[in-house]
């Protein structure tokens, strides 16, 4: 078996850097405006294509039928991705997020759904993505996929019935949070959880997912109580904790790693959209070649140290050549 799939969030990212947040009813100047693929799905799947390695991949998902739609074909279609799972729906508008940036600093994103929360389990073709060869099945972004997110009256999600359905089929699951202040948040995590090998998450996600006390990025210890908690609740394999600061692969058996970030200066970050995505395609590779956790964790932190570079969410991944090196 050879190949990932990559489903869930597709999007399309309006990026708008400004010169100061605004005041209530103020007036900013926009200093740049670029669009490009968004979503963890349409991210990891392209940052995979972009290390250049010739590892089959697959684009999961659903569309509506217009520009924005196009622009995520085309970039599939550059990067030498399979996107026959990639369905255009004429019932919804493809979704798309403006992204507030500010270099140097944060983003926040203004996000409109559409055709994402139409996507269900029945979306995806997991018995044709395992017969075609994909040994691992990653799913982004849990709690921003409407549909998957709503926990049964037999207490589980609509993604963890996808999800079995991909373990079922051979795949490993790979599964990445979003930082969404939603209702139902912790319990569309504990719905799910069992049918989740990797677990991807940031301080924020772990806090609301466990209600673990986390003050900041720095904060190890708190970090690392997240996911042991994630794991009694169910993840099979290993929750792997990222943030600004550092990472750690905290693993069912045995001692949790952490790897330390390498700070970057202000100036040279061009905008953060995208980076946890960078990290997770990286650390996902790294599974996939059974490499050692901090082997993977490395390259996590390499990817998204290149993806700060870049104003788009996929724009600056170099080959996994130059990230090795």
């Amino acid at each position: 078996m050879a190949g990932i799939a990559c489903a869930g969030v597709w999007l399309v990212d309006i990026v708008l850097t400004l010169d100061h947040w605004p005041a209530k009813s103020d007036l900013v100047h926009i200093l740049s405006e670029v669009a490009g693929p968004g979503g963890g799905a349409a991210n990891v799947v392209l940052d995979l294509a972009a290390f250049g390695t010739g590892l089959p991949l697959h684009a999961v998902g659903l569309t509506g039928k217009d520009r924005h739609a196009q622009l995520l074909q085309d970039a599939c279609r550059a990067a030498g991705v399979d996107a026959r799972h990639l369905r255009a729906t004429p019932d919804a508008a493809t979704a798309h997020t403006y992204v507030m940036n500010l270099p140097g600093d944060s983003r926040t994103f203004l996000y409109h759904p559409g055709a994402n929360d139409m996507l269900s389990p029945d979306d995806v073709p997991v018995d044709i993505l395992a017969q075609s060869g994909a040994r691992i099945f990653y799913l982004g972004y849990l709690n921003l996929l409407a549909r998957l997110d709503v926990v049964g009256a037999d207490g589980r999600s609509g993604a963890a019935q996808l999800l079995s359905r991909a373990k079922a089929a051979g795949m490993t699951t790979c599964v990445d949070l979003v930082s969404s202040d939603g209702h139902g948040f912790a319990a569309t995590v504990a719905a799910t959880a069992a049918e989740i090998d990797y677990l991807f998450l940031n301080e924020i996600e772990a806090a609301r997912a466990t209600g673990c006390a986390i003050p900041d990025a720095t904060d190890a210890q708190g970090l690392e109580a997240a996911g042991r908690r994630l794991l009694s609740a169910g993840i099979r394999q290993a929750v792997i904790l990222h943030t600004s600061a550092c990472a750690i692969w905290v693993p069912r058996e045995g001692s949790a790693i952490h790897i330390s970030a390498t700070p970057m200066a202000a100036e040279d970050i061009v905008s953060p959209v995208g980076a946890g995505d960078a990290f997770c395609a990286g650390v996902i590779y790294g599974i996939y070649e059974n490499w050692a956790p901090e082997r993977a964790l490395t390259l996590g932190h390499r990817a998204a140290a290149a993806s700060l570079r870049s104003p788009t969410a996929t724009g600056g991944i170099p080959l996994l050549t130059d990230l090795l090196r």
